[in-house]
């Protein structure tokens, strides 16, 4: 939402202590998000047949449509008899100051998932990637994941500023990829204690995103590889920029392409969202994104990836 005006002069000093306020709006926008569903969406595009799963509430049956048009497949999807689906409610003043809200809802639900029915179900699970979520989800799916031999990836990013070393430590321990953007690689590493060294002795390799840096991959064995991203031509919003790289790259892993190819789908991917306002408004023309991909990494790169994109 907009207030077109200024928080601070709504604000009494004297009375901080009490603050009762009511700010009249004058622009609402409801998008869709979440970072399990933004990935989803994303996979979904490329033609990967996604499952989502994650706990919702009853009001989820319009995204749920959503989602399953875009070929996400929500079988996995526990619905809350007592909850709202999880939403941040921000407000944005004049001066870019923001007064924001986050409802967890049914979020906290998630921890009651059981993986083994949903793999079962789905015929078995390639890869389980455990994103930000109710953090006793994300350790209780990561255990599970390691009990049952399940192939995971690990990625904490937003949830890493609450939790301590022991339960970061238990996230990323025997993960097939770590993903995380170059700050919370360096709070990541602060807050496990562990150097990079120890950390590659646990993940099969992680995958580092660095901005208009592009992407940087290190595993025990692999050879560094650093992809540059691609060119953008605006920066209009980079929510969910990130989400978009994962899709990407775990669409091209699933198809079968390489890493560089992987990296190379997942910033093609991830400069659509930042060129566009909302995390699954963007749109993918084929000709268009295979050019980009040609311009930015060169013919045989938009040869290999031509079966995802013109699909």
């Amino acid at each position: 939402m907009h207030f077109p005006g200024r928080f601070a002069d709504q604000l009494i000093k004297e009375q901080l202590d009490r603050v009762s306020l009511s700010f009249l709006v004058d622009d609402l926008v409801i998008r869709r998000g979440g970072i399990a569903a933004n990935i989803a969406f994303g996979m979904g595009v490329l033609g990967a047949r996604p499952l989502l799963v994650g706990a919702v509430g009853s009001d989820f049956a319009d995204y749920r449509s959503w989602l399953e048009r875009h070929d996400v497949d929500c079988t996995g999807v526990h619905v809350s008899e007592l909850a709202h689906t999880a939403r941040f409610v921000c407000t944005t003043d004049e001066d870019m100051c923001q007064i924001a809200s986050f409802y967890a809802g049914a979020m906290a639900e998630a921890r009651n998932i059981e993986l083994a029915p949903v793999a079962e179900r789905a015929g078995g699970l390639e890869l389980v990637l455990i994103s930000p979520n109710d953090p006793e989800a994300m350790v209780r799916h990561t255990r599970e994941c390691r009990q049952r031999g399940l192939p995971f990836a690990a990625d904490p990013s937003q949830q890493l500023a609450r939790m301590d070393g022991e339960q970061v430590r238990d996230l990323i321990d025997d993960a097939r990829y770590l993903f995380s953007n170059d700050y919370e690689w360096g709070l990541l590493l602060q807050k496990s204690g562990w150097s990079e060294q120890e950390i590659l002795s646990r993940v099969e390799m992680r995958v580092t995103t660095l901005g208009e840096k592009g992407v940087e991959i290190v595993g025990r064995d692999i050879e560094p590889l650093h992809v540059a991203a691609v060119p953008e031509t605006a920066k209009v919003d980079p929510t969910g920029v990130g989400d978009g790289f994962r899709a990407g790259f775990l669409a091209a892993r699933s198809a079968g392409l390489g890493l560089e190819r992987a990296a190379q789908l997942g910033s093609l991917i991830a400069v659509h969202i930042l060129e566009t306002v909302g995390t699954q408004e963007w749109t993918l023309d084929p000709d268009a994104a295979l050019a980009r991909a040609e311009a930015a990494y060169g013919s045989a790169a938009a040869e290999e990836l031509t079966p995802l994109v013109r699909r």
